[in-house]
């Protein structure tokens, strides 16, 4: 694995003040995304919790979870599954509702992008509340697909999103 420095990483994210709306400090990647290096890191850090499993699938997260999730895909050499908001995928889905703090969304996957007792990885930027998460895990579940953990390149732990997870190993490469 590549040498990880965390710290060059954390450098790296600018925080945008009020962004999207007053009071929100937005975390933005796109720097680090823009820096081959820093992109490679993160890419093999992220990768690396698979601990020498057996992956058959990676699932990206609507939409920055795809940046992550098929480049990791790619590095482990097995298939990439997005994940996307409702009404976005072409063909028969399966579909997860969950609760925001502004009403409800829905996320959703296509019938056989998983096999039942396929290992997967969840990859997504960043780990908030937890709710998208959490619907996305349901969703590999109900295809009988097991979830072999949850990765993100970003958790904002005084969210305590990672507690709507709790019964899934959640590992993330930087906590604020």
């Amino acid at each position: 694995m590549k040498n990880i420095d965390l710290n060059r990483l954390e450098k790296a994210i600018r925080d945008v003040p009020d962004f999207p709306k007053p009071g929100i400090v937005f975390k933005d990647i796109t720097p680090v995304l823009a820096d081959a290096e820093l992109f490679s890191m993160s890419i093999h850090a992220m990768a690396s919790t698979a601990k020498n499993t057996k992956i058959d699938k990676v699932v990206g997260i609507d939409a920055r979870g795809f940046i992550f999730g098929a480049a990791i895909a790619h590095l482990l050499n097995v298939g990439f599954v997005p994940v996307r908001k409702a009404g976005k995928l072409p063909w028969m889905t399966e579909s997860e509702s969950y609760s925001l703090e502004y009403g409800k969304s829905k996320v959703e996957i296509h019938k056989d992008a998983i096999l039942a007792e396929e290992k997967v990885i969840i990859v997504d930027d960043l780990l908030a509340t937890g709710g998208t998460a959490e619907a996305t895990i349901k969703l590999v579940k109900s295809l009988g697909a097991n979830v072999h953990s949850a990765c993100f390149f970003i958790e904002l732990g005084f969210l305590n999103g990672k507690g709507k997870l709790s019964h899934t190993e959640v590992e993330s490469l930087l906590v604020y």
